[in-house]
């Protein structure tokens, strides 16, 4: 019947600092008083927290860049903002302008006021499509990104300068430099760029996984072209699964993210970064409440990795798999039971032949429990460790077989089932030259798009039987139509699993022709 609450007040002492304290317990059953009084009340919380963040907590905190959490209390995160926001830069895409030959619809009358006499003769055109040339237009964005090096280093998503033909980056005391590329991963969605400068300010790399769930952290960046924009907020989540990226495990946080923070920094309560704002989840494009970050136990080694060789190395089991609980509630979906011993964990689902995942001895159905001697629940924790390994690293794989636990050391491969060092390849290695196709060629030999190959030189064509004057119109069934093309499918075979260029193409004569043609030096 009765209700308990205190009275909390606050005052400014003669040094300026704010004190608090209980003044009375009230017993009520008069609920007007007891609203009368909660007024009191939420002044009171107020004065608390103007009392915990003073001056002199402040300067207590600053002086031993050791913030700790105190039950009860919340975190001042200024001295967090003060080293973070000269550290977060403003990054300016720009994708200039470009034609291109693009296919549309097409309809019997296009074709008669083109060609009138064409139009009896084949009524339906070209396969019923027409190729128009068309100018894109120019493109510009803006991003984030976090210095990680006194000589110019800047970390960021791939999918803030993927594409650009220009990058600007603004740092906060507003000194603009250009950019160049100097790695991008698509598979962790993070991107590495270097700016020509020197002594410039940066952000410590801290160690995401001493991150706690609850744990206080701030999100610093560009949103809306808003610069040098803190936002606060918690680690809602660990090692979360989005199914947006091939490596993932994101930290979830609080703290708004929007539109333009892409790339920029989440850092903890002791001013060290601890992850990379990658992505927003939303339905309306804005902040609701759940913003990710790539963690820097994932971010350290792609860095390291893009700087040393070019691309990343990156060390696979050879498995398909997915998290125990998933596959526990689909089969319940589906009305069956299932006991795997656990409810957590990897469920592998397929295992290849030559990779570490046989070697261990795994089979479908097991399940993984850890590695290294670490708890595995998830399939994002797997990733999340195995994304610090190279290929030639041990790893020690603890599974359940048939409920049976079982634990083998065995070397970890990359994707092309060895352990040698994967640098992406260059059109160099082809050995030649190459322009692209001009109109008259695609009239003359009745095709759309190619790359004639203008030269051969020593190297992978000239082993596989390609000579001079030979187009090239598709590799590994994607249309090459310009060198950039070119450029990118090469790199991207170079790097893949199986490392082969599948080229399709036609002959001065008109006669088609195929070649496989290996990127290796075997």
């Amino acid at each position: 019947r009765f209700r308990n609450f205190a009275l909390i007040f606050a005052a400014e002492n003669d040094e300026g600092t704010f004190v608090c304290s209980v003044v009375r317990i009230y017993k009520t059953k008069n609920m007007n008083s007891m609203k009368k009084y909660s007024n009191f009340l939420m002044a009171g919380v107020l004065g608390i927290t103007l009392a915990l963040a003073s001056a002199p907590f402040a300067e207590s905190v600053a002086a031993t860049n050791n913030v700790t959490a105190v039950p009860g209390q919340p975190v001042d995160l200024t001295y967090a903002a003060e080293k973070a926001i000269p550290a977060v830069v403003h990054i300016r895409y720009v994708q200039n302008s470009k034609t291109k030959t693009i296919k549309v619809q097409s309809s019997p009358f296009d074709d008669f006021f083109d060609n009138p006499f064409g139009f009896f003769g084949n009524p339906y055109g070209d396969g019923g499509t027409q190729e128009r040339k068309i100018q894109t237009p120019k493109r510009e964005a803006t991003g984030s990104g976090v210095i990680i090096s006194p000589d110019g280093y800047i970390v960021t998503n791939n999918h803030v300068v993927d594409g650009a033909d220009e990058l600007t980056v603004t740092l906060n005391d507003n000194r603009e430099f250009s950019a160049k590329i100097v790695g991008t991963d698509k598979t962790t969605d993070l991107a590495l760029i270097k700016v020509d400068a020197k002594n410039l300010p940066t952000l410590p790399i801290g160690d995401s996984e001493k991150l706690k769930v609850g744990e206080w952290v701030i999100a610093v960046g560009n949103p809306f072209n808003f610069n040098s924009t803190v936002t606060a907020g918690i680690v809602s989540a660990k090692a979360r699964s989005l199914y947006a990226n091939g490596v993932e495990s994101f930290i979830q946080t609080d703290a708004a993210i929007n539109p333009g923070n892409s790339g920029g920094a989440l850092v903890n309560a002791q001013g060290e970064l601890v992850g990379i704002n990658a992505m927003l989840y939303s339905q309306t494009g804005s902040y609701s409440g759940y913003g990710f970050a790539i963690p820097t136990a994932i971010m350290t080694k792609v860095v390291e990795d893009l700087k040393k060789y070019g691309s990343v190395q990156r060390a696979v089991l050879n498995i398909t798999g997915g998290d125990v609980i998933d596959y526990i509630n689909r089969q319940k979906d589906d009305g069956k039971d299932v006991d795997l011993g656990t409810n957590e964990g990897v469920y592998v689902y397929k295992v290849e032949d030559d990779g570490a995942g046989a070697e261990a001895g795994l089979e479908k159905g097991d399940v993984i429990i850890s590695l290294d001697g670490r708890k595995v629940t998830k399939m994002a924790e797997m990733e999340e460790i195995l994304a610090n390994k190279r290929p030639g690293d041990k790893v020690t794989i603890t599974y359940l077989h048939n409920k049976n636990k079982h634990s083998k050391t065995v070397t970890l491969k990359n994707a092309q089932g060895n352990t040698e060092i994967v640098k992406p390849a260059d059109l160099d290695v082809l050995g030649g030259n190459f322009r692209e196709i001009t109109d008259s060629q695609k009239k003359q030999r009745n095709i759309n798009y190619g790359v004639e190959v203008i030269k051969v030189n020593k190297g992978v064509l000239q082993n596989a039987g390609v000579a001079r004057g030979f187009i090239i119109q598709k590799i590994n069934d994607t249309p090459v139509k310009t060198i950039d093309e070119l450029q990118k499918l090469v790199k991207n075979a170079s790097t893949s699993k199986d490392p082969v260029l599948y080229i399709q193409g036609v002959w001065p004569t008109g006669k088609k022709a195929y070649f496989a043609v290996p990127l290796n030096d075997d």
